[in-house]
């Protein structure tokens, strides 16, 4: 399908790695031009090498987005290059594991910096070019906020955040024809959570019981899925959609796990 995304520039964060890299790559095949933010100099230009590499459009943007100084010279760096911007997916965050018991509020701030503090920072700086685009808001959020997950208090609770935010900025930006969807991520398979399994103790088994889960296939869901739904929400195939909590998840969270063995 053409999304008629054809050089359309959409800023992606986080899109040199996981889920991020996903959106990225099905983008530039839908002759997008992608803008990477990341903090990590390397990768983001590694990631850039790649999409030009086979043909495609891309640039970076080195930040640290947890600090709140950064994120107007993400914006400001953008237009300076390509004078637009069309959509932005706000993805980069991490679990970071602040709990209630144990935790603290420092990390409890913290993690609301790695969050959505930048979700909403970078959308505010975008905002004047995003009206003049009627451009498209993604927000990548997780089933933490829905489902709790034990001892990460802080991430579950930005994103309960990021699911409220995309409702409230589709409310205020339906005068501009602007709209704001979220994917909601439950078990996708990323070099973090490949990571994260490895932790704990027989971490086969426990993959294992995860997949047994997941009610469709018993397998996790590729970054790809996320992505190719992060690109419909992106193109005007979706021109009726705003607002919306999307769950690409292989039926994790609403249907009942019992299907899944059944």
């Amino acid at each position: 399908m053409d999304l008629k995304l054809k050089g359309k520039v959409v800023i992606v964060t986080g899109g040199a790695k996981g889920i991020g890299e996903g959106i990225v790559d099905v983008l530039v095949s839908e002759g997008a031009t992608v803008v990477i933010v990341g903090r990590s100099k390397a990768d983001n230009d590694k990631k850039v090498a790649e999409v030009k590499l086979k043909g495609g459009n891309a640039s970076q943007v080195v930040a640290e987005l947890s600090n709140p100084d950064t994120c107007k010279n993400v914006i400001d760096e953008v237009v300076a290059t390509y004078g637009c911007i069309d959509g932005i997916v706000n993805n980069a965050g991490q679990n970071d594991g602040v709990g209630l018991e144990h935790g603290n509020y420092e990390g409890f701030l913290s993690s609301f910096h790695k969050n959505v503090v930048h979700y909403y920072l970078l959308v505010h700086y975008a905002l004047p070019y995003l009206i003049k685009s009627h451009g498209s808001i993604v927000n990548i959020s997780s089933k933490t906020a829905e489902t709790g997950q034990g001892n990460t208090s802080g991430y579950a609770a930005a994103n309960g955040a990021r699911n409220a935010l995309t409702r409230e900025w589709a409310v205020e930006l339906l005068k501009y024809n602007i709209r704001v969807n979220a994917i909601i991520v439950a078990e996708c398979w990323t070099p973090q959570y490949s990571n994260w399994i490895k932790t704990i103790p027989d971490s086969d088994a426990k993959l294992k019981e995860i997949k047994d889960r997941i009610p469709l296939e018993n397998r996790m869901t590729t970054a790809e899925e996320i992505a190719n739904t992060a690109a419909f929400l992106l193109s005007d195939k979706s021109s009726h959609t705003t607002g919306q909590l999307i769950h690409v998840d292989g039926g994790y969270v609403h249907l009942d796990r019992a299907l899944a063995n059944a």
